[in-house]
């Protein structure tokens, strides 16, 4: 784990939308295709607001989301409906969205198809990361049902996953799918969450669930 501090909120989405895009320059040209892999939320969108104005052959990036809630995209707590509006605008307008939510009743209905997407564009180039204050990334939520299976090696692209704490039902990229990023970035802003992930870094992945992606991820914190 690499710990990068800065010395306000708005230095930090500078800098670090400045690694992602110096990493996806990187593979595009070696590669001449790349992922890029970001939560939702509203604590990424200054990076977003960066990144969208970022001239890059984004018509060779695949743009997917860490998890999404299962709501359609019109809703206010859609993690799509935030990319669309914070991200896939300027530039990177034309950046190739691969859809992690379909317009099924639950996400178990979709998983395979929307699997099968997502496993074209892996590894992922570039993954960008949030974490709660209960320590968990993506949904893969401390007491979820089916964390044990989402962090097992061999565990499928995409699952759902349901928790008390995360209100709708949700769909996920898997512990494996996310440890094996060639770049792994996590956001995290304040004292609180600082200190939950210097916890975590001492905790099993059932216990914190960030823990599966710590041993070769860049932290980027600020107060």
């Amino acid at each position: 784990m690499k710990f990068e501090t800065y010395p306000d909120r708005e230095a930090l989405m500078i800098g670090l939308a400045g690694r992602i895009a110096s990493e996806l320059r990187e593979a595009l040209t070696r590669d001449g295709q790349a992922s890029l892999c970001v939560p939702g939320g509203t604590t990424p969108g200054p990076v977003f607001d960066i990144l969208s104005a970022v001239s890059l052959d984004w018509t060779k990036v695949a743009v997917f989301l860490n998890d999404e809630r299962w709501v359609s995209e019109d809703h206010p707590r859609s993690n799509t409906r935030l990319l669309r509006q914070r991200f896939l605008v300027d530039k990177a307008a034309k950046a190739n969205l691969v859809p992690l939510y379909a317009p099924t009743a639950a996400p178990e209905a979709a998983l395979a198809e929307l699997g099968a997407e997502i496993a074209k564009h892996l590894p992922i180039t570039v993954l960008l990361l949030g974490m709660g204050a209960d320590m968990h990334t993506a949904s893969l939520f401390p007491g979820a049902d089916r964390l044990a299976e989402a962090l097992a090696p061999d565990a499928p692209v995409l699952l759902p996953m349901r928790a008390d704490a995360a209100g709708e039902p949700r769909i996920t990229l898997t512990a494996p799918v996310l440890a094996a990023a060639k770049n792994i970035h996590i956001l995290i802003t304040g004292v609180e969450k600082r200190a939950a992930l210097e916890a975590a870094a001492q905790l099993t992945p059932l216990e914190a669930p960030v823990r599966v992606v710590l041993d070769h991820a860049t932290i980027h914190w600020a107060e």
